[in-house]
């Protein structure tokens, strides 16, 4: 649900980040360095973001609608009168799944960000293959994946406690499912943004970034 969306917004986010970071290096002086700050780019801060806008707007919405339209439709009520805990049954399956996806989408819109990145910048803007290679190699690390990886699957957790606790407790029938969604969908972004900054605030004072 949620591949096709991270295809379409990594690529004209591939896009911009290279056209922006390319016309930097070419008043600076240092196009040789264009692929190592438009890839870095990409996979520390693009890639977990759009990650979080994309789960809070695709899977954190649909999981707020189906647990509110249970909800409103006494499901849950029906469940724990048979003994069966809704948390167990319904919830904690979305977590695993949202655990599974979030890191998942996350290599997907790297990918796709630097391979837009490096196809503009070779075809377009006359950039060397070996050059963008080098400086992205030297300056990448395992780390900065494994960060990137960290802040989705994150980003993916908070969005599905939202967006559960948000369709748990929906009322008024349709129209409480709606705000519901809506919610789930604000907050869920709103706090990913925050825990974002945060989390980037930490990796630069614990881990400062090297040269590979």
């Amino acid at each position: 649900m949620t591949a096709l969306p991270a295809i379409l917004v990594s690529v004209p986010f591939g896009v911009i980040v290279t056209v922006q970071v390319s016309s930097l290096s070419q008043q600076v002086g240092a196009t040789s360095m264009a692929g190592a700050a438009g890839g870095l780019g990409v996979i520390r801060q693009g890639s977990p973001m759009v990650s979080a806008l994309l789960l809070g707007g695709a899977a954190g919405s649909a999981i707020a609608a189906d647990l509110g339209a249970r909800t409103i439709r006494e499901e849950f009520e029906a469940m724990r009168t048979m003994g069966i805990d809704p948390a167990r049954r319904i919830v904690a399956p979305r977590m695993l799944a949202m655990l599974a996806l979030a890191p998942m989408l996350c290599v997907l819109i790297i990918f796709m960000g630097i391979g837009v990145g490096y196809v503009l910048t070779i075809v377009y803007q006359d950039g060397v293959p070996g050059s963008y290679m080098s400086s992205f190699a030297a300056f990448a690390t395992m780390g900065d994946l494994i960060v990137a990886l960290s802040k989705s699957v994150i980003f993916g957790v908070v969005i599905v406690i939202v967006a559960c606790q948000r369709g748990l407790e929906a009322t008024s029938g349709p129209r409480g499912v709606a705000q519901a969604v809506n919610a789930a969908v604000v907050i869920g972004v709103i706090a990913a943004f925050i825990l974002n900054v945060i989390i980037t605030q930490l990796v630069s004072m614990f881990l400062p970034a090297r040269i590979g």
